[in-house]
């Protein structure tokens, strides 16, 4: 034994030996000290160090546990003895494994009353994760010594304390075999998942028998007592355990079998999604469950359990959110969710009664709706009333509308729904009394509420058509919707007089949006009263503004307006989302009376706006009414109701119900197609759109300001004052304005004048006999910083109506670019605001120009960079001080950047052309540019500098561009260019950003595959650079393809990373394997080699069999060999790397 087993402190230990314990336990505690008082905490940290990386510490640590008085001691100890075991498990003696768990659980249930409550959770943590390690190899048997001593702790026979502990060592034990939150022990995920499914299958009803059986223990006794007892500590703990079970993701319901493991993930659930902002967890335990959760009356006992210590502490407020409290809603909300193979298929009655017999208990929390929110009002804690809303959203969640609704009427007059209205329009009524920007109770309560809505509301099967309610639903949504309206024109108009920054209703209809639509299910559920109400409210809103034109202010009544269009514009139409919008059916499907269009709601409440909005084709109305925010919501509505209503096609409209024989629904479909008022219709919203172009162009005084703005910026020297920002932007926007102008010669015309004085006093002082003194004078470097800023906006500007101006602007300044370059030298900002706008002016400008063009420019960006090579630019001295290092740092990482965006800009010419002929007709070869440039940059390009982000993207988006446009040219540079490229490129494959890894495959996929394909053809591909050769000091080094196939296969072997990385791995490992097979089989047997169980041999040597022979994989690099490859991998990556990857 290792010093594990029971017994005093001083059993069986040696003078010496005990001095050695001693003097251990003096270091540690005066490490402990010294790191509280952060007094030489790097010797401190190195002494703790020490003894976590000690062999065999097991006799040290218990000594530590059980003698010192300082708990961060303590603490250490058992987190050495976690380490240690992990470490050393597959050495240790079956005793010595169950003598290290029987240890620390003996260990805590000694010293249960005592008050150092972390370090025990700690030592409780590390039996559980000890217990999970040896899962798999101790014998049923052995599990039952454990768990017989657990269970009798939980059962309270050695006390409350005990009891509490042992309750709180199942916490961890679930904790430890839940996939999200284990503990790493560097093991394959199948051994996780092989304990996950063990105790899933096998111990977890179990434990929420124990947890339930304590809990129940303790009842009695609390709910007798008239004070605050130390039985509801353990009651706490059991029912936070019970939920934290049921929060299980369970996934052996059915006959133990389950999908295939996610390899790639941690095991975290995934995002689902969801439109919702409120998560609610489905819990799907299955059959077996059924006695424990709905056969022994465990809820009722809940229920009953909540509603006494409800009752018993009605007078202290405190006590809704004191831990029992909370931890009681929390597991009675869990089990709202229940579904699923629990609920016998023969007996549909059993979740019904389930769910109202919780309905029941949670009734108290929220009914009646206006008595509880006035409480809350008062100072009551919302906490309670928050969970009855949780509690409705989970009901809703695994029901459907109708039996949702049936539910409460067996006990009250009324439904589940006409509660949740009720419910709902207390909140909304709080919401429009207390109008304050601070989010209160009623905000969460009124997001789960809509949530709830919207759950019941969208069809179960997710075809977004509605589900149908019954009449007294109907009612009670079209009673919540009118109430909804009537606080949104309430806010609307109080707006008129806010500030904008306080008024919600300024936000954007795309900030609106969740809430109107929302909304807009909860009136179409009950169209017949919602689609006449919404008419009738737009009517009167109209009539008011009529009425009182000329005589009152309009303001509100226009906010109230503008509000009902964005509502209305919801309840009538879907966003359709880049398809066809479809009518809504509960639109299709109503009014069934109806048999003349004119007579249809939908139709005149249509008709009705559009005849309001034709109104502001008079001049009089429009100026009196039609504000330019008013015509925003008319334009955003005739938008979103034409592209459903107008033209109809009624075979490509047909709802899910298919109700085409409704002499409504013909109504409805023909009143505005094309043989009908379509046409007419269409006329108005085409006039009202040219109206609203012609209308509201802005205002002549900010015409006239421009104006006089632009000859300032032209002439007036009084702004170069501002500062460099503010210059680059005030040209960038006086530039983009000329994109208004009636031609595209007016446009050219307006850049010129604009740009002419900036562009010739770069001349001008580029000409100059002195320029080397002159150009160093503080009122020419500023000079220069702003006209170089202000070229450099406009440059950013460039729009087809002014590239032509934009291009000679450039041209007619690339000497004196070239001249500056030489003599500010020196200037690293001048030097970074010239390459800036060298940047720019290349980006928005190569695309368009001809072929002859394109040379100049590449030979002016040829110059450019010999220039900065010739100067040394970029280089930094190693004699400076940090501080001067630092900040050279920083300037050759801007420099660098703007070199790597001008190449890259400069490669996209043969991407992106508009010229009238081919950029191939040209004698320059782009190529030939942006290789000298590579050889200029590449060597300036540290992996210290890398860890800049927007340089690391820059960086390996042109590598991947160039490798795979040019891989010949990066194959021409030189060892050492070529070499430190390459290293790069592995640097990146380690990067936590996605698009960098991804870039850095592609690189590799091009890489490989020019080789593969050159040598195919008789050439040398890559050549020397591919080949391995031994260096000086004979050591042999791997060819550069093979370092890469080794990494590779190591990064998607063992590494965590995106399933979205997986297919470009797969494009690059292919040709890396058809490069060096020989290598590649090497690896395997390499690998299998090293597995030390024969089952996992078999299955890593059968899998890379597999990964190049099946699906008719060919050796040849065509799309359809990719495709198979990338099927493949996945599959191979499935099977391994469960065992594999250690976790």
């Amino acid at each position: 034994m290792l010093g594990v087993s029971s017994g005093s402190s001083g059993g069986g230990v040696g003078p010496e030996d005990l001095a050695q314990l001693q003097s251990t336990m003096r270091a540690i505690e005066l490490a402990c000290s010294y790191i509280q008082i952060n007094t030489n905490p790097a010797a401190a940290e190195a002494t703790i160090l020490s003894l976590h990386q000690s062999p065999q510490p097991y006799k040290a640590c218990r000594y530590i546990l059980e003698n010192s008085q300082v708990a961060s001691a303590r603490f250490q100890a058992a987190a050495a003895i976690k380490e240690a075991a992990i470490r050393e498990w597959s050495f240790l003696a079956t005793d010595d494994k169950g003598g290290l768990i029987s240890f620390c659980l003996g260990y805590v249930m000694q010293h249960a009353n005592s008050s150092d409550g972390y370090v025990f959770s700690k030592v409780s943590s590390v039996a559980a994760q000890l217990m999970k390690r040896g899962w798999l190899e101790f014998t049923p048997a052995e599990k039952e010594v454990f768990f017989y001593q657990i269970n009798q702790a939980i059962l309270g026979s050695r006390g409350l304390d005990v009891q509490f502990i042992g309750i709180n060592f199942l916490e961890s034990l679930v904790s430890e075999f839940s996939p999200s939150t284990s503990s790493a022990m560097g093991l394959p995920r199948e051994f996780h998942e092989n304990c996950h499914k063990s105790l899933e299958q096998n111990f977890l009803k179990t434990f929420y028998s124990w947890a339930q059986d304590a809990a129940l223990s303790v009842t009695n006794k609390i709910i007798e007592s008239h004070f605050d007892v130390p039985e509801v500590k353990v009651c706490n703990a059991a029912l936070r355990v019970m939920h934290q079970i049921l929060n299980w993701e369970f996934r052996y319901s059915k006959g133990g079998t389950r999908a295939s493991i996610n390899v790639f993930s941690d095991g975290i659930r995934p995002d689902t999604g969801s439109p919702r902002k409120t998560e609610c967890v489905i819990v799907k335990p299955g059959a077996s469950w059924c006695d424990v959760l709905l056969s022994s009356s465990h809820v009722g006992w809940l229920i009953n359990l909540y509603s006494s210590l409800r009752q018993k502490f009605a007078l202290e407020g405190y006590w809704l959110d004191c831990p029992v409290a909370v931890s009681a809603r929390k597991l009675i909300v869990q089990l709202c969710s229940l579904a699923g193979e629990i609920f016998p298929s023969n007996n549909a009655q059993m979740q019904e009664q389930h769910l109202l017999l919780l309905l029941s208990g949670v009734l108290p929390w929220i009914d009646p709706p206006d008595v509880i929110s006035k409480e809350i009002e008062e100072g009551r804690s919302g906490s309670e009333m928050i969970d009855g809303c949780r509690a409705l959203l989970s009901i809703g969640t695994v029901t459907t509308p109708v039996v949702f609704d049936q539910l409460l009427r067996s006990i009250r007059p009324f439904g589940t729904l006409t509660l949740l209205s009720m419910l709902m329009g207390e909140v909304v009524k709080v919401l429009m009394a207390n109008s304050t920007d601070k989010e209160t109770w009623s905000y969460e309560a009124r997001d789960i509420l809509l949530d709830t809505w919207t759950t019941l509301l969208v069809a179960m099967d997710g075809s977004g058509g509605n589900a149908w309610l019954p009449p007294e639903g109907m009612h009670a949504a079209a009673s919540l919707f009118s109430l909804i309206v009537e606080s949104e024109l309430k806010v609307a108009s109080a707006s008129a007089t806010a500030n904008e920054d306080d008024a919600d209703c300024l936000a954007s209809v795309s900030a609106m949006d969740e809430r109107l639509g929302s909304y807009a299910l909860i009136a179409r559920a009950a169209v017949d009263s919602t689609i006449p109400f919404l008419a009738k409210l737009f009517s009167d809103r109209v009539a008011r503004l009529h009425q009182g034109r000329g005589t009152v202010d309009p303001t509100e009544t226009l906010e109230e307006v503008y509000s009902l269009l964005l509502i209305i514009g919801h309840v009538l139409a879907d966003e359709g989302e880049g398809e066809t919008a479809l009518v809504p059916d509960a639109l299709q499907s109503h009014f069934v009376d109806v048999v003349e269009a004119g007579n249809h709601p939908v139709v005149i409440l249509s008709s009705s706006i559009i005849k309001f909005t034709e109104q502001c084709m008079d001049a009089d109305l429009r100026s009196s009414i039609f504000s330019p925010r008013l015509m925003e919501a008319v334009i955003w509505f005739l938008a979103r109701w034409s592209f459903t209503y107008l033209m109809l096609v009624e075979d490509s409209n047909l709802g899910s119900n298919q109700l085409q024989s409704l002499p409504s629904r013909a109504c409805l479909f023909t009143f505005f197609n094309e043989h009908n008022q379509g046409k007419f219709v269409l006329d108005i919203i085409v006039r009202i759109s040219l109206t609203s172009l012609m209308s509201y162009p802005g205002e002549k005084d900010l015409q006239d300001s421009w104006r006089n703005l632009a000859n300032a910026f032209a002439n007036d020297k009084t702004l170069f004052l501002l500062n460099s920002v503010s210059q680059r932007s005030l040209a960038q926007t006086l530039v983009l304005s000329a994109y208004g102008m009636r031609s595209s010669d007016a446009s050219n015309q307006y850049v010129k004048d604009l740009m002419a004085h900036m562009t010739s006093s770069l001349v001008d002082l580029s000409n100059n006999s002195d320029l080397k003194n002159l150009a160093q004078q503080p009122d020419i470097i500023m000079l220069v910083s702003c006209v170089l800023e202000r070229l450099r906006g406009a440059a950013s500007a460039t729009e087809p109506r002014t590239q032509r101006a934009i291009y000679e602007m450039g041209l007619s300044v690339m000497n004196p670019v070239l001249r500056l370059l030489e003599v500010y030298k020196h200037e690293s900002a001048v030097i970074y605001l010239l390459l800036k706008f060298v940047v720019d002016w290349v980006d928005g400008q190569l695309s368009y120009l001809e072929a002859h063009e394109t040379a100049v420019v590449i030979n002016f960006c040829m110059s450019l960079l010999q220039i900065y090579s010739s100067h040394n630019i970029g280089k930094i001295s190693l004699s400076l001080s940090s501080t001067l290092l630092n900040e050279a740092k920083t300037e050759k990482y801007k420099d660098l950047r703007a070199l790597l965006q001008l190449l890259s800009h400069l490669c996209s010419k043969d991407m992106v052309d508009f010229s009238s002929d081919s950029i191939e007709t040209q004698s320059t070869n782009i190529s030939q540019v942006v290789y000298f440039g590579l050889h200029i940059i590449t060597p300036l390009i540290t992996l210290e500098l890398l860890k800049y982000p927007k340089l690391c993207f820059d960086y390996f988006s042109l590598i991947s561009h160039m490798l795979e446009v040019y891989p010949e040219t990066l194959a021409q540079l030189n060892s050492d260019a070529f070499n430190h490229v390459l290293t790069t490129v592995d640097f990146g494959l380690h990067q936590q950003d996605v698009d960098i890894v991804t870039m850095c495959l592609r690189a590799l996929k091009a890489l490989a595959s020019y080789h593969y394909k050159e040598t195919k053809s008789g050439n040398t591909g890559l050549g020397s650079h591919a080949s391995g050769h031994t260096d000086p000091n004979g050591v042999f080094c791997e060819g550069i393809l093979s370092r890469f196939l080794r990494t590779l296969l190591h990064f998607l072997l063992f590494e965590d990373y995106s399933t979205d990385l997986v297919s470009t791995a797969a494009d690059a490992l292919f040709p890396l394997i058809l490069c060096e097979p020989n290598l590649y089989q090497g690896l395997g047997n390499e690998l299998i080699e090293k597995q030390g169980n024969p089952n996992f041999k078999t299955r890593l040597a059968n899998a890379l069999h597999v990964l190049t022979t099946s699906n008719q994989l060919s050796s040849s690099l065509d799309r359809l060999n990719y495709q198979r490859f990338r099927k493949n991998l996945n599959n191979f990556l499935v099977e391994v790397r469960g065992f594999l990857k250690t976790r």
